[in-house]
């Protein structure tokens, strides 16, 4: 038997703002980045997921736009220690879930998305939910889209 599990990204302003103080810090002493390290720029925030359940199997994801513009959303691996280590690029994980709204649909727009690539992204998190409790991700704001007016939530098949 199996039901549905429904897990909301949660922004981390802690650690959104860690990871903005470092671009500062860097500025500030004209220092560049370490060689692969990926500063948050300032249309990114870091959210998380708090995953209850280990074995779990992607179903769908549900993204609301209030206003027409674009959402990217990229997973970081499980080998990004936030509080420890800086981000690297190559902890960035493939693809990015992207999911946008039109103007020309006005209000009432579905939003969209790259279906094969949000499945396939939907899945390598269900992977990693196996041996993670938390999960890291940066969403990327972008064409008018800001936290303010995006709900975003997976939903997941869990087995009981």
């Amino acid at each position: 038997m199996s039901a549905e599990l429904e897990l909301h990204f949660r922004p981390d302003s802690q650690l959104t703002e860690v990871m903005r103080l470092r671009v500062q810090s860097l500025q500030q002493r004209s220092q560049k980045r370490q060689e692969g390290e990926r500063l948050l720029r300032p249309n990114e925030a870091v959210y998380r997921l708090d995953f209850s359940h280990q074995s779990l199997q992607f179903s769908k994801w549900t993204v609301r736009l209030a206003q027409a513009g674009r959402l990217t959303i990229t997973a970081t691996s499980q080998l990004w220690t936030p509080d420890l280590t800086h981000l690297m690029t190559r902890q960035l994980l493939e693809p990015a879930g992207v999911f946008w709204k039109s103007q020309a649909g006005g209000r009432d727009a579905a939003v969209q998305c790259y279906e094969a690539d949000a499945d396939e992204f939907g899945e390598r998190i269900a992977e990693l939910a196996k041996v993670r409790k938390v999960m890291y991700f940066l969403f990327e704001f972008a064409e008018g889209c800001n936290p303010e007016t995006v709900d975003c939530s997976i939903t997941f098949k869990v087995d009981i």
